[in-house]
């Protein structure tokens, strides 16, 4: 990581420090359960950190606005169980073996405790959107679960498939990934009384941040550091994933490195992990995946333009750096 990347994030934690020591006490608080192996698996997820973004968002936009309540620090908890629940369950759908740089919960607890505990995290989550009595936040995170869910599947329907279009997979993307970005920037200007245009405009800078990550994401599968990013390179190639690096290749790539993709992606043929890195490489598709992702770092920090001066603006557009310059 950048020397810059580093101070960027550095900034970012320090002007929502204490909302985040409130943030991780409702968390532990709001885990508790009488089933011990509930307790064991949520604090096994959770405890393993992760950079928060989503509840980064929620914070950081409601002290754009000036909100000076506690119910940001509820809504900031209930993003992130959202976010624990869909990576419990993607990681039994993916069969993966590693997160954030140690086992993930499937491979240690088995795939059926950690699908039940996923859906206690999001029971957990609706249990406490209720307690904030507020109809609108009901709406953006009932209607972003909906999102989440229709992403997974529609993920699902793309795996071994090499003619996945551009558009669809971005789709994907939007639904899957963006859209608790997009939700959590939403609720952090709804809760700090923002208006409809406001709350549009946080939704568009957090829907965008959310793709940049991702497209960043499918960057770092092939051009990461294992040891950095805390999974597996070439999980997605072991998936049958076909990510924006191999579709571009797929449609501007030579008739031997398409075949090469078709192949790879029908078969989740990992063995080519190595000719496929040095044709996304040397092909221009990382650079192209880069360059999407940028231009989307770009749109969100436009949609913020007339948020007014302040130490969260300037954290929320680091954010929009830190999503394209990273490298985990």
């Amino acid at each position: 990581m950048s020397a810059a990347t580093q101070h960027a994030q550095n900034t970012i934690a320090q002007s929502i420090a204490t909302d985040m020591e409130a943030v991780n006490a409702v968390i532990r608080q709001r885990l508790q359960s009488e089933v011990s192996l509930v307790n064991q698996i949520a604090e096994y997820i959770i405890s393993a950190g992760g950079k928060r973004i989503r509840p980064v968002l929620v914070l950081l936009l409601a002290n754009a606005y000036g909100y000076k309540g506690s119910d940001h620090h509820e809504l900031a908890a209930v993003v992130e169980f959202i976010h624990t629940a869909t990576l419990l369950h993607d990681d039994v759908v993916d069969e993966s073996s590693m997160r954030r740089g140690r086992q993930t919960a499937n491979a240690l607890f088995g795939n059926a405790a950690s699908v039940l505990v996923g859906d206690y995290l999001y029971s957990r989550s609706f249990e406490m959107m209720t307690s904030l009595d507020n109809m609108r936040v009901m709406s953006i995170l009932s209607r972003a679960t909906t999102v989440i869910a229709e992403g997974e599947v529609l993920q699902l329907l793309n795996m071994h498939d090499p003619d996945v279009t551009h558009e669809s997979y971005l789709t994907v993307i939007r639904s899957k990934t963006a859209k608790l970005f997009e939700a959590a920037a939403e609720l952090g200007a709804l809760v700090g009384g923002a208006n409809d245009a406001q709350i549009a405009a946080a939704g568009e800078y957090g829907r965008s941040l959310g793709t940049a990550f991702q497209l960043i994401d499918d960057v770092l599968d092939y051009a990461g550091d294992a040891a950095e990013i805390g999974k597996n390179l070439g999980d997605d190639l072991r998936e049958g994933k076909p990510t924006l690096p191999l579709i571009w290749l797929m449609e501007h790539g030579t008739s031997e490195q398409r075949e090469l993709v078709r192949s790879c992606i029908e078969h989740g043929d990992e063995a080519q992990f190595e000719a496929v890195l040095a044709a996304v490489s040397s092909s221009g598709a990382l650079a192209y995946t880069r360059q999407q992702a940028e231009q989307a770092a770009e749109r969100a920090a436009e949609a913020i333009a007339d948020l007014p001066d302040s130490e969260y603006k300037s954290s929320l557009l680091q954010l929009c750096s830190f999503a394209v310059d990273r490298n985990h």
